[in-house]
């Protein structure tokens, strides 16, 4: 397989076009020292005629120099050109190849597979689609490829290839292949790896890489090229959360202001309403300005210029996001940090902390555990050291708006500098997850004694559905404020009044008022007023009767728990689905711009985002349908469900 094409010679404009529009790969070679990583790419480049003739000759000179084939051609020399790598055989830093086939275009990182360099690994994963991780067949799974394994999985790349490399020196035997594929599934169990490929090799002979090879028969499936050529990568872009991190502020002249910047996920549309953070303004999009003229949508990895419809003030490091889809906005959280610096990470120091385009000091205030990278165990830890990984509690000066880095590479990454130097001296990937030093989460808790015990009613659940004329069930009514949860609450409570039916309405905000007056309106407070609502809607099930509870409650996860405390076999879920400019405009007391104007933390479609339910029971669009008529829908629910007849 070769790069050229034919219209190279015919028409070179229509090629240029074409080579343009092609997808871009960008992946990563890494394993074991000598495990063959710089060969397997100079192979790859050598036999599909990547090499220009010039190259190759030189090549061809240097390898009975400095290559370690005695005298033929050496095909790691293609990549290893520092004379330091030359002279001890070994791949330092990382080396980056470009080339590009009829379907897509490449970047290749080879990087080191010394365990003293294995932040220069990190540094060249971290922009990587997918890894080749090189076993050699006569090792097999040696610490290394863990290490680098783990490394892989913690940065996110989804898919990896574990090239089993060197067959020629086991003699192509299928059983030693097999026992390696074995080993490694093994030990990536406990990894989170969603794509996972193996392929026997010989990178030296050429076995697999490029042309299929002769001498492993038993092996039908793709080679390395056309493995690389077909990949499905298209799903791994984050495209439904837009996030636009400024990093200029573009005024030419007096009637242009524009934002300009890199969309880090998502796409945007020309009219679309946007929000500034940290200072949550809100305005629209009045233009996309690209090099190419206007344009209706970007969307990421696109460089943009953003001018809005009302002058709002905004710097860089600020981020544009949409209204109902945001980041958290937090000082405090948890990152996994690969340490890259000879000094070794100091608790309470200062340091910076840049983000996207924000930079800000802070400090790492504790370690909660050290991976051992061998063996994937936690252990307890003061600080870390050049190439150690462990989870730390960071605070900064001031807030920034991240997300998860396994969902959203782009805001969910950092970089520590060291105030003095201003040398990088560590990577950190952000955990959205909470940490065990905020509100304690009740969901797991056991009861305070053991001698505690649950008592039995004398009236039978059977009795209670006889007496009532229904099947007890918790109806959960969620969505953004504004939506007309409780609305509809009382709606449907008072028609199954009318009918002779027993419920009871419970009201999130009515729970604040009493015996949850104690929380806030953080993750963790959500999280618990949900937790107590639930054992209430759960004692009102037990006596027969069905509840009608009217919560926000915008994390899934937790509607799971909920879902968990009542019964799965009497919980459903109603997803009012009212879009966030009709709930701005229904809700009292005006909460979103209160929200918008920071005087109300953590709002849900604001400053908090709210997850649509996976698979609700019924979505109501509230904002297209009368109170009567969402009532008749909820009626049908729970008679389809044999709740009332």
């Amino acid at each position: 397989m070769s790069h050229r094409s034919e219209l190279i010679a015919t028409d070179i404009n229509a090629y240029l076009a074409q080579h343009e529009r092609k997808q871009l790969l960008r992946f990563l070679t890494c394993g074991s020292v000598d495990d063959g990583k710089s060969t397997m790419i100079g192979r790859l480049f050598y036999d599909a005629k990547l090499i220009y003739e010039d190259t190759l000759r030189a090549l061809e000179r240097d390898s009975a120099i400095h290559g370690t084939t005695g005298g033929g051609f050496d095909p790691a020399l293609f990549t290893d050109g520092l004379r330091a790598e030359r002279e001890q055989g070994i791949t330092i830093d990382v080396a980056y190849r470009y080339f590009s086939t009829a379907n897509r275009k490449f970047i290749i990182a080879d990087t080191p597979g010394h365990e003293q360099y294995t932040r220069n690994m990190a540094t060249g994963a971290s922009t990587c689609d997918l890894a080749v991780i090189l076993v050699d067949a006569r090792n097999g799974v040696v610490t290394q490829t863990k290490r680098h394994s783990f490394i892989v999985s913690l940065l996110g790349i989804k898919h990896v290839l574990v090239a089993v490399n060197k067959m020629d020196l086991v003699g192509f035997r299928r059983e030693v292949f097999d026992q390696i594929r074995a080993d490694y599934i093994d030990f990536a169990a406990r990894l989170d790896i969603p794509d996972l490929h193996f392929l026997p090799i010989s990178a030296l002979k050429g076995d697999n890489v490029v042309d299929p090879s002769p001498n492993m028969p038993w092996y039908q499936g793709s080679t390395l090229m056309h493995f690389l050529d077909n990949v499905y990568i298209g799903s791994d872009r984050n495209l439904e959360d837009f996030r636009f991190p400024v990093q200029l502020v573009n005024r030419p002249h007096l009637d242009f202001r524009g934002f300009c910047g890199t969309i880090a996920s998502g796409i945007i549309r020309r009219g679309d309403e946007i929000m500034v953070l940290p200072s949550r303004k809100t305005s629209r999009v009045k233009s996309i300005v690209t090099f190419d003229g206007d344009q209706d949508e970007a969307f990421a990895p696109q460089a943009v210029t953003l001018t809005l419809t009302d002058e709002i003030d905004i710097s860089r490091g600020d981020m544009i996001v949409r209204p109902g889809n945001m980041p958290k906005l937090e000082q405090r959280f948890d990152a996994m940090v690969v340490w890259m610096s000879e000094q070794p990470m100091v608790p309470g120091k200062q340091y910076l902390f840049k983000q996207t385009t924000k930079q800000v000091s802070g400090t790492i205030d504790t370690m909660r555990y050290q991976v051992d990278v061998n063996t994937l165990h936690r252990r307890d830890a003061p600080t870390l050291g050049l190439n150690e990984i462990g989870r730390c509690a960071i605070t900064l000066a001031e807030p920034i708006a991240f997300d998860d880095y396994r969902r959203n590479r782009g805001t969910g990454s950092l970089i520590v500098i060291d105030r003095l130097t201003n040398v990088t001296v560590g990577a950190g990937m952000i955990m959205a997850r909470v940490t065990a030093d905020r509100r304690h989460d009740h969901w797991d808790d056991e009861p305070a004694s053991v001698r505690l015990h649950s008592e039995t009613s004398q009236v039978k659940p059977d009795e209670r559905q006889a007496r009532f004329g229904q099947r007890p069930a918790t109806i959960l009514l969620t969505g953004l404020t504004g939506s007309g949860k409780t609305t509809l609450a009382y709606a449907v409570e008072r028609r199954l009044f009318d009918m002779g039916r027993v419920s009871t309405v419970l009201d999130g905000q009515n729970l604040r008022l009493g015996i949850s007056r104690d929380l806030g309106f953080s993750s963790e407070d959500r999280s618990e007023n949900m937790r107590r609502g639930a054992e209430f809607a759960k004692l009102i099930n037990d006596a027969g009767l069905i509840c009608l509870a009217a919560f926000v409650a915008p994390s899934e996860e937790v509607r799971q728990r909920a879902a968990e405390v009542i019964g799965r076999d009497r919980f459903l879920v109603v997803h009012l689905a009212a879009p966030i400019e009709v709930c701005r405009q229904r809700a009292e007391g005006n909460p979103y711009a209160q929200a918008e104007a920071g005087e109300i933390a953590n709002f849900p479609g604001v400053s908090f985002p709210y997850d649509t339910p996976a698979s609700p029971d019924l979505t109501l669009p509230t904002h297209e349908m009368s109170v009567d008529d969402c009532v008749d829908q909820i009626m049908t629910l729970l008679s389809a469900r044999a709740i009332v007849r």
